[in-house]
């Protein structure tokens, strides 16, 4: 069975320069909307005695509403869809960088009162009620350098596919489309519109109900 992919949901901007730089970008946790998750990875960086705690997000789901409403709102929101082990061997194979990669597990308050964390697996944790987003996560340490992003040289190949939003417009799409693959090394990358919230198919479907 094939392995599962790994989904990142961002924007349009973010997805051009890692289509033409070739570069994946790691960043600060501090700006974080999920500020129990960002003070985790705080505490993480201070008893480790670290200089510099990065990371960045993907999902293990199919898409749903969720991923596209919070993490790729708008007409700009994308989804890149990414080749698991491709991915993981360019960015841990990378020296001398210490990229830690593993799923995100959900506890409850309760959970850790009982049993508390390992110091290791601070960066990994998060309340149970985000466990609908099954996350997968990247975790940069450094004990000598200080810094606020990373970029990691990835091939293009571990790019699977591209989905634009479900909010962009049908008569925009194709012209966006005809950007990307304008985009050295990309004419062949398999670029699509979400249908979530609006599928012709589906719709067809409940025309046919009966009693």
């Amino acid at each position: 069975m094939s392995e599962i992919p790994l989904r990142r949901y961002t924007d349009l901007p973010s997805l051009i320069y890692l289509l033409s730089k070739r570069k994946l970008t790691l960043l600060n946790p501090r700006s974080w909307d999920d500020k129990n998750d960002s003070r985790y990875l705080d505490i993480y960086r201070k008893k480790r005695k670290l200089e510099s705690v990065l990371a960045l997000c993907f999902s293990q789901s199919e898409e749903t509403y969720h991923h596209w409403r919070v993490f790729a709102p708008g007409s700009a929101g994308v989804c890149i869809r990414f080749d698991r082990a491709a991915l993981l061997s360019a960015v841990t194979e990378e020296p001398p960088l210490q990229v830690i990669c593993r799923p995100v597990t959900y506890l409850t308050v309760p959970d850790i009162k009982k049993s508390p964390p390992k110091i290791r697996n601070l960066p990994f944790l998060k309340r149970r009620a985000f466990e609908p987003e099954n996350e997968f996560r990247m975790v940069f340490v450094s004990e000598g350098w200080e810094t606020e992003t990373l970029d990691i040289d990835i091939p293009l190949s571990c790019v699977q596919r591209v989905t634009l939003s479900p909010w962009m417009h049908d008569a925009l799409s194709a012209d966006v489309k005809t950007v990307l693959k304008s985009i050295k090394g990309c004419s062949g990358l398999e670029i699509v519109r979400s249908t979530l919230i609006s599928n012709d198919q589906w719709q067809k479907h409940g025309e046919r109900a009966v009693p």
